[in-house]
């Protein structure tokens, strides 16, 4: 699982010299597979439930699952990069939001607001502390930031499948839910709004956007729960 969440840190490292305005999503789509492959991995995400690419690439208001296509970013966007890969049958998944040339103060608090309640969330896996540990921290964070906490879609088990359980909620009260061990692994994933919490899915029955049209950031990583406490699978 290190060795493909180390792939998949490739991937977003290599994204990220990319991102830049008119570089369409399938440009950055390609790239990814591409690397997977020559790495001697799948994309997890190509073919999941028939998903059509290798990345989820979401644009200012859309939250997750962004199909990428001939979408041209733009002075001004953010856009979520999402990325699973399967290496000896096992998967890393990390995303990451990253600017387009210069964003507005809105849009780095945002950013800023919703990697620290990641890594907020991520002290948090401990063994013996509870799901409900890792969402509280989440919402902690967002309070102080003043962003909406995604309600609809969470964090997870990943492993041989990329959702395995337990689910791992960006809300929660301390001291609830299922109980941490060493030995688990999550994918913890934070996704805020500068608005509120609610969201819909489009026509294209992937994309999930904002009800209201604000804009939302997402962060994850693949984390490992170890006696010694959380190791990031997916930093790089």
């Amino acid at each position: 699982m290190r060795q493909a969440g180390k792939v998949v840190a490739d991937v977003l490292s290599k994204l990220q010299e990319m991102i830049e305005p008119g570089v369409t999503t399938h440009e950055l789509d390609h790239m990814a597979e591409a690397y997977i492959r020559s790495q001697g991995g799948i994309p997890t995400f190509l073919g999941y439930r028939d998903f059509p690419r290798s990345l989820c690439t979401s644009i200012n208001e859309e939250v997750v699952h962004g199909i990428p296509g001939n979408r041209k970013l733009v002075d001004g966007d953010i856009i979520s990069i999402d990325c699973g890969v399967t290496l000896n049958g096992y998967i890393g998944d990390s995303a990451k939001t990253f600017p387009v040339g210069k964003i507005d103060k809105e849009a780095e608090r945002l950013m800023e607001g919703t990697l620290k309640s990641l890594f907020a969330a991520i002290e948090q896996a401990k063994p013996g502390n509870r799901i409900g540990d890792l969402g509280y921290a989440v919402q902690g964070v967002a309070k102080e930031y003043n962003l909406g906490v995604v309600r609809d879609f969470v964090g997870h088990g990943v492993g041989k499948t990329m959702h395995e359980a337990p689910q791992i909620p960006n809300f929660g009260r301390p001291g609830s839910g299922p109980r941490l061990k060493a030995g688990m692994v999550i994918a913890i994933e934070p996704m805020l709004n500068l608005g509120t919490y609610e969201v819909k899915i489009l026509n294209d029955k992937w994309t999930v956007v904002t009800k209201d049209g604000k804009r939302s950031a997402h962060f994850e990583h693949t984390v490992a729960v170890t006696e010694d406490g959380p190791e990031i699978l997916t930093l790089g």
